[in-house]
């Protein structure tokens, strides 16, 4: 068994690489060296987590609170580590220069349970309690150890490698090369947990594991995601006749039913798989509205006004994550669940079916209106009537039309020419035809007006390569409120230091960087070339349209797909 002090060693070795390919080679060396058993643990502790993404269980400990832990267990003054702190901006750091014990004995599965008794901890005097069994394992690690578990806990491990990288490095230990690694995103799209699919390769090969992945009801798939194209007369050259449908202004939303089960009867999941299930209450009466026993259904949450049954702004039904007391602002903002496909049903999966197939079967297991609405398709192989029907929802309050190859499978991430988006915001005078996802990497102080909110504009980039690269400064626009949202946030998310992920011009360098978490989205007049953007483009005239809770950094747009955008 792997003790902690050697995956201290081997952390500590990957932080110093700046090479991808070289990262890579280091994780492989990793993978191999694990043995079976405790290779889900170690995979989930090297991205800084305890639990796949969909499971997540988080440690509930303030900056603070970490900070007496470390005071405790190096028996220094709390006033003395938080002046260390302060100069060396990595609380990691701080417990490391300071601690004084010697080698540690503890596995890296034996760490991995006190982590997780301590994030279980809840109830009356949790706080304490969590403090004082971090201090006792810092107590118990070596420096370096120690370090890294702190940095656990504040989820601020960041080594500059994401699932992606570690699903190359699977490839990479056992077939020498990265040529298993689209077998492998397959797998971790149909089940998206890094450490299962670690220890179930490690266990029986990547060939097995490939063949013989299916769906599991309550563990949510990767969704299926469009990809983008500049015309309607693109979308029939590149998919022949298609299903034309609604495009709702909501959060995505994959439900998984299982009646009369003990443990959970309804799980919800978002688009960057977040379980989400506390915060639809009304799918509680979900048994009532469809015919099946087990369900995955795919749809889109959107707010409906009381008052004049209107449907809301996407900014007003995410408020259902957001804000405490759900069951009080379900009252205030009522949802229907706007259903497009389903992908399982009473034990089979029916991601292999054609559209057509799943459409009809989606018709006959929802029983009504009130709550799962059945949202309409039309067919057509004429681009003018995809225009037509575009204008026509956008007129309506909706975000235009999603356009859906006939006869395609459920294909979960975004691959093919399958379904493609065709959304236009205020296009009444913006050229560019799409909306741009971007992740925002720092921040500049406010001058005048709003140095009262501490931040005047914000930059923002895509993926590029292995990291991230600018594309535009944002600063107009925005309400006081939003301003003051936007700098509550990211306070959250500040470093003392550049990632080492992102690409960035020193013309462009912000007052304040932020680590690679809150995604916006943009609209712009165009995409022009820029000598100062290390994107190479730049989006013209930038707006913010939303914040975008429900997309991870994983989902944002790429450079490719920039590119693709520019007219």
């Amino acid at each position: 068994m792997m003790k902690f002090e050697r995956l201290g060693q081997k952390l500590s070795e990957l932080e110093r690489v700046s090479s991808r390919n070289r990262m890579t080679e280091l994780l492989a060396e990793l993978v191999r060296e694990v043995e079976v058993n405790e290779a889900d643990v170690v995979a989930y502790l090297i991205l800084g987590r305890l639990r796949p993404l969909y499971d997540s269980l988080e440690f509930g400990l303030a900056e603070k609170q970490v900070q007496k832990a470390v005071a405790r267990v190096t028996e220094k003054d709390l006033g003395e580590v938080v002046s260390v702190y302060k100069k060396e901006g990595d609380l990691g750091e701080v417990v490391e220069g300071l601690l004084k014990s010697g080698p540690s004995r503890l596995t890296v599965v034996e760490v991995h349970k006190i982590l997780e008794r301590i994030a279980k901890e809840s109830g009356a005097g949790s706080q304490e309690r969590k403090l004082v069994g971090l201090a006792s394992l810092l107590g118990d690690l070596d420096g370096l150890s120690a370090k890294y578990v702190v940095r656990i806990v504040l989820g601020k491990l960041r080594l500059g490698f994401s699932d992606k990288t570690l699903l190359d490095a699977v490839s990479w230990a056992y077939r020498g090369d990265k040529s298993a690694k689209s077998k492998l995103e397959r797998v971790y799209q149909m089940r998206p947990d890094i450490g299962w699919l670690v220890k179930s390769v490690k266990e029986k090969g990547i060939d097995e594991v490939a063949n013989k992945i299916e769906m599991e009801l309550g563990v949510p798939i990767s969704p299926m995601l469009c990809q983008r194209l500049k015309s309607s007369k693109a979308m029939i050259k590149k998919m022949g006749r298609v299903a034309v449908e609604p495009k709702f202004d909501g959060t995505r939303v994959q439900i998984h039913f299982r009646r009369g089960g003990k443990d959970w009867e309804v799980r919800t999941f978002t688009r960057n798989l977040e379980e989400t299930s506390k915060m639809f209450p009304e799918l509680k009466e979900m048994v009532l509205h469809v015919k099946a026993d087990e369900l995955v259904l795919d749809s889109e949450a959107v707010g409906i006004d009381p008052k004049t049954g209107k449907m809301m702004s996407f900014q007003m039904t995410i408020t259902r994550k957001r804000k405490h007391g759900v069951a009080n602002q379900a009252g205030k903002v009522p949802l229907k669940f706007f259903v497009f496909d389903v992908m399982y049903l009473d034990g089979k999966s029916l991601i292999d079916k054609t559209y057509e197939e799943r459409r009809a079967i989606l018709k006959d297991v929802i029983k009504d209106k009130d709550l799962l609405v059945v949202d309409d398709y039309w067919e057509t192989d004429d681009p003018k009537k995809i225009r037509q029907m575009h204008e026509r929802l956008l007129g309506e309050g909706l975000e235009g039309v999603i356009v859906k190859k006939l006869g395609s499978e459920y294909v979960p991430g975004r691959t093919g020419w399958r379904w493609v988006k065709m959304k236009e915001v205020e296009e009444s005078h913006a050229k560019l035809s799409d909306t741009v996802d971007c992740v925002v990497m720092g921040y500049y102080r406010g001058r005048g007006k709003r140095a009262q909110f501490g931040i005047g504009a914000f930059l923002v980039g895509i993926k590029g390569g292995s990291g991230y690269v600018t594309v535009t400064k944002v600063g107009t626009g925005l309400t006081d409120e939003l301003f003051r949202e936007l700098k509550n946030r990211l306070d959250r998310l500040v470093v003392r230091e550049r990632p080492s992920e992102y690409v960035i011009d020193k013309a462009l360098e912000p007052d304040v960087y932020v680590e690679p978490e809150l995604v916006v989205e943009l609209a712009a007049d165009e995409v022009t070339e820029s000598p100062t953007h290390t994107a190479g483009l730049a989006l013209r005239f930038p707006r913010l349209v939303k914040l975008r809770d429900d997309k991870s950094v994983d989902q944002i747009t790429s450079l490719r797909e920039l590119k693709e955008m520019r007219i």
